[in-house]
């Protein structure tokens, strides 16, 4: 009996400290200490006090003499990373100037056998740009047909009279031949007081052969020089500055080439000719002038002669000299057949010097052993920007007829 009251007092005593344990783990955890076991435990959860506003929340608390851990302020809410805003591209105002790739030199470059007949076949590889001796590295080569704009100038001064018939047919020959894309543009010239325009640029054949049928000869000293400076620099500035525009620039002059009454000299001709990409073909009429030459002097058609070639020469165009009217067909057809047949080839100049200065252009293709030579003909030649330059009075424009030429 006394063992048992002994077990009995441990078990009472044990539970007694068990009892004790738990009410100190209830205080550690919920921050209250519980005073007595018959204290009733409230079933409703308390009503939190209004606050005006909120007030941080301390580390610890003391309870009934006993720290309890609080949790401290929330993490701030995790906020992902903005994208960067790329940086927009200034805005282009009114008058400000686009420049892409402005130093590329661009040729149209023919390439012919030892009987003019073109060669087609040729592959980038094969050509080799020269300037002023040093070679050019190629950045762009095509053979692609591309659209050409050109203009038609007709010398109608008393000289041509008997020919002027047959010359407007070849005219309308080479209009004819326009694919979709081309445009024309018709000049009449006599004196340098009678340049117009008779038709500005158009693809309107039918527009085209009226302006032809329309035109006349009158009375005066022929301007040739004046007229090829107007022309080809209104062929130049067509769509100049259109990025997606990689179209050919043509003149077809035809005259007895024997300048009498010009503003312009052919010293400022050729310099302007070097500042643009446009060929110049000439049916020359020359077999009319006097070949008779002075003690100091060239004969006039020596002079017509020699001027004709190097406008050709020059702008990597060509020259024709028909014997008689039968032959200008043939001539018209040779002039479509070589506008068509070229390559365009651009490069990158290794000399960066803006000094103005003019740069000799010289273009060669291999010479395959089995094949006939090649000859590659462009201009000979540019004109380096000069930095800061003004440059010199601007030319009019080729003045329209009084009546104005609306375009189709």
């Amino acid at each position: 009996m006394r063992s048992f009251g002994l077990v009995r007092n441990l078990n009472a005593r044990r539970t007694a400290v068990l009892g004790t344990f738990a009410l100190l783990i209830s205080a550690f955890v919920f921050g209250t200490v519980v005073e007595g076991q018959d204290r009733p435990r409230s079933t409703t959860p308390p009503t939190p006090a209004a606050s005006p506003s909120p007030t941080p929340i301390p580390q610890t608390q003391r309870r009934g003499g006993r720290t309890a851990p609080t949790l401290g302020e929330p993490p701030p809410v995790p906020k992902l990373k903005p994208t960067p805003t790329p940086t927009p591209p200034p805005e282009m105002d009114e008058g400000d100037i686009l420049r892409i790739n402005a130093d590329l030199v661009q040729l149209h470059v023919r390439v012919i056998d030892r009987n003019n007949r073109p060669i087609n076949n040729i592959t980038q590889g094969e050509f080799h740009v020269f300037e002023d001796g040093v070679k050019q590295p190629i950045e762009y080569f095509s053979r692609e047909e591309v659209p050409i704009s050109y203009g038609l100038a007709v010398d109608t001064s008393g000289s041509l009279r008997t020919q002027l018939a047959t010359v407007l047919e070849a005219g309308k020959t080479i209009i004819n031949a326009n694919k979709p894309g081309d445009e024309t543009f018709l000049v009449r010239f006599v004196g340098r007081e009678n340049t117009e325009t008779v038709q500005d640029f158009t693809a309107n054949k039918e527009a085209l052969t009226d302006a032809l049928d329309n035109m006349y000869t009158e009375g005066g000293q022929s301007a040739v020089v004046d007229a090829v400076y107007l022309s080809a620099e209104h062929v130049a500035e067509y769509k100049k500055g259109d990025d997606s525009d990689r179209r050919r620039r043509a003149l077809i002059v035809i005259t007895d080439g024997e300048d009498r009454n010009s503003y312009y000299n052919q010293e400022q001709l050729f310099a302007r000719l070097r500042e643009e990409d446009v060929q110049i073909f000439v049916i020359g009429f020359v077999n009319e002038l006097d070949k008779e030459a002075g003690l100091i002097r060239k004969s006039p058609r020596d002079k017509a002669v020699n001027l004709i070639n190097k406008l050709a020469a020059e702008t990597g165009g060509r020259a024709f000299f028909p014997e008689s009217l039968s032959e200008l067909p043939q001539i018209a057809n040779e002039i479509i057949r070589d506008l068509r047949t070229q390559y365009v080839v651009a490069y990158n100049p290794t000399n960066k010097a803006t000094d103005g200065t003019f740069r000799t252009i010289k273009v060669s293709v291999d010479q395959p052993s089995s094949s006939d030579k090649r000859i590659a003909l462009t201009r000979n030649g540019r004109l380096a920007r000069r930095e800061g330059a003004s440059g010199g009075p601007k030319p009019p424009a080729v003045r329209l007829p009084a009546t104005g030429v609306k375009k189709p």
